[in-house]
């Protein structure tokens, strides 16, 4: 990097310099003026060794920025590999090509794992109390599982959007993917789909064949948070995951997903899960938000966390009517039903999109008060409350009318 400050770069190469080497000058700046020292320290003092990658775990997620960056740095690097790149290797006399040297950092967070898995093990025979070790080991491995992750992110081609305003990556596997809109079921293709809180997304690997040395994705499909629905009693199979897709015409698309083992379909469904009860569990506090924030101090003046979503749906089952609740059908059909489960039309319905109405396919309230914060926060009918695809700035619009009605009741 000195060298290439001192002697300059091609023209061509210029501004993408910084994208070779990332934020490595952070990892070498910390490791040089702080942790190198620490380390040393635990030789003579072993049993800080645990606290000390505790303490630092947020400082560990430079490698996961390190990580992030990586793809382009190997576009690049490839580039110049052979001639740039191998002239100034030659010139400093290194045995290795930058792109071995900069896989570096990857391999040193990885040995951070092995050196505290080794002290548990050692830790455990020894009778030694272990549970502070044991949440090291646990930072220890999901740092490096961050990085993998977004490695994997950054090789994904052909989207189109900012990756990064699509929130945490939740998971990434690879499942056989059919998709069926209608009553037309496609054949099975392999795809890489990646959750994130706001999007799921379909990918299909790119060929080793063709040339391509390094694991790659181009971009097929996708669906908004928004639009978002899963079939919990799926009879596709053991290892089913079924997600649907709501269309702004009312149209559902189904994707039925194998994965290759029942943790795998499992941990999905769980993380989907949670995505939209957070989902329902905002939009219906802010039909209500006062008696929501009064019901919410009571509760925790009694010593209870309201922030659950059981908790939050004790006040939305309690403060909607019994005809209001027979009124409700709900498009995602995974979350926890504000009525009994054989009163719920789109439970039904879901197992059967072929039969699926376009009311139905809509999170329908026509007998609850009409959300009007904002024209976007409205479907065709005025009665769709699902977050829309366009919502970033109607978000922001809905959520200070909700903070101004809280503070106003607490003022009151």
């Amino acid at each position: 990097m000195a060298t290439m400050t001192n002697q300059g770069v091609p023209e061509d190469l210029k501004g993408k310099d910084r994208i070779v080497f990332g934020n490595i000058h952070q990892i070498y700046d910390w490791h040089k003026s702080y942790f190198l020292g620490e380390l040393e320290k635990c030789v003579a003092e072993p049993d800080t060794l645990a606290q000390l990658f505790i303490k630092h775990e947020r400082r560990l997620h430079m490698y996961v920025v390190y990580c992030q960056n990586k793809p382009k740095s190997e576009h690049v690097v490839s580039e110049y590999i052979e001639t740039f790149f191998e002239d100034l290797r030659q010139q400093l006399g290194h045995r290795l090509q930058l792109n071995d040297l900069l896989i570096k950092p990857v391999q040193r967070i990885m040995k951070y794992q092995l050196l505290l898995k080794d002290f548990l093990k050692y830790y455990s025979k020894a009778g030694r109390d272990v549970e502070q070790l044991q949440r090291a080991v646990e930072v220890t491995c999901f740092v490096p599982k961050r990085c993998n992750d977004m490695m994997n992110v950054g090789r994904l081609q052909g989207f189109v959007g900012k990756i990064t305003a699509q929130g945490k990556l939740l998971q990434q596997d690879t499942f056989s993917v059919s998709e069926q809109e209608g009553c037309m079921l496609s054949r099975p293709k392999e795809r890489r789909v990646f959750l994130f809180e706001q999007l799921v997304i379909f990918s299909e690997p790119i060929d080793k064949k063709k040339g391509f040395s390094l694991p790659g994705y181009n971009f097929k499909n996708s669906i908004k948070v928004s639009c978002l629905g899963v079939e919990q009693n799926s009879s596709e199979g053991p290892c089913s995951l079924v997600l649907t897709s709501r269309g702004t015409n009312g149209s559902v698309t189904r994707f039925v997903m194998q994965a290759s083992s029942s943790e795998i379909q499992q941990a999905w469904l769980g993380d989907i899960v949670q995505i939209l009860e957070t989902q329902r569990n905002f939009l219906n506090a802010l039909q209500s938000p006062i008696e929501y924030q009064r019901r919410e101090s009571k509760s925790n003046s009694l010593g209870r966390n309201m922030k659950s979503p059981s908790g939050l749906q004790s006040y939305l089952s309690s403060s909607i009517g019994h005809h209001q609740q027979l009124g409700l059908l709900s498009y995602n059909t995974s979350l926890p039903s504000l009525h009994p489960p054989h009163h719920s039309p789109a439970a039904k319905a879901a197992s059967n999109p072929c039969a699926m109405t376009r009311q139905a396919a809509h999170l329908q309230l026509s007998s609850q008060p009409q959300l009007t914060l904002c024209p976007e926060m409205t479907g065709n009918h005025g009665t769709d409350i699902s977050l829309p695809p366009r919502s970033q700035h109607s978000l922001q619009v809905v959520t200070a009318a909700f903070q101004a009605a809280i503070l106003h009741d607490s003022e009151t």
